[in-house]
């Protein structure tokens, strides 16, 4: 297993893989409409270019992926997202270490669901403190979580 940041031609790969990982949080919001399920490969180039994208990769086969783009001295972390297949081997916290020592922020912040109880356990153990909630429509809750550079 690898970690390298993505090229323009692995954007189709991440997208596809983004859509099946995003499965089991679509079932468990009930909701198959969720942003990350709907975001277009044009979307996703958009975000290519304006910040940083790691991949994992098995072989020849991507098997994980983050992003991240700075907002003055943040880094906003989004779509930590890994194979179903793989998930449970440590790889989502390797690309989160990974994404921070790309970005060399003064303070990193991501969000997900209320719901997502395994990506909240992920986040607290990887440092990560709950700083704010927002209901963004009912049902669907964001729980914000920051972290400061050590």
């Amino acid at each position: 297993m690898t970690i390298t940041p993505a090229v323009y031609d692995d954007l189709p790969a991440i997208l596809a893989l983004q859509y099946r990982a995003y499965q089991s949080e679509a079932e468990l919001l009930q909701d198959f409409y969720i942003p990350p399920l709907c975001q277009t490969l044009a979307s996703l180039q958009e975000e290519f270019a304006r910040g940083v994208v790691l991949k994992t990769t098995e072989g020849d086969a991507i098997i994980g992926s983050v992003r991240a783009h700075m907002e003055g001295t943040t880094a906003q972390i989004g779509k930590l997202i890994v194979d179903p297949a793989f998930q449970g081997r440590g790889i989502g916290t390797q690309l989160l270490h990974s994404v921070e020592l790309a970005c060399s922020a003064a303070r990193y912040e991501l969000f997900t669901s209320s719901k997502s109880e395994k990506n909240l356990r992920l986040y607290e153990r990887a440092g990560y403190r709950r700083f704010a909630q927002k209901e963004i429509k009912a049902g669907l809750v964001f729980i914000y979580l920051e972290k400061t550079a050590e």
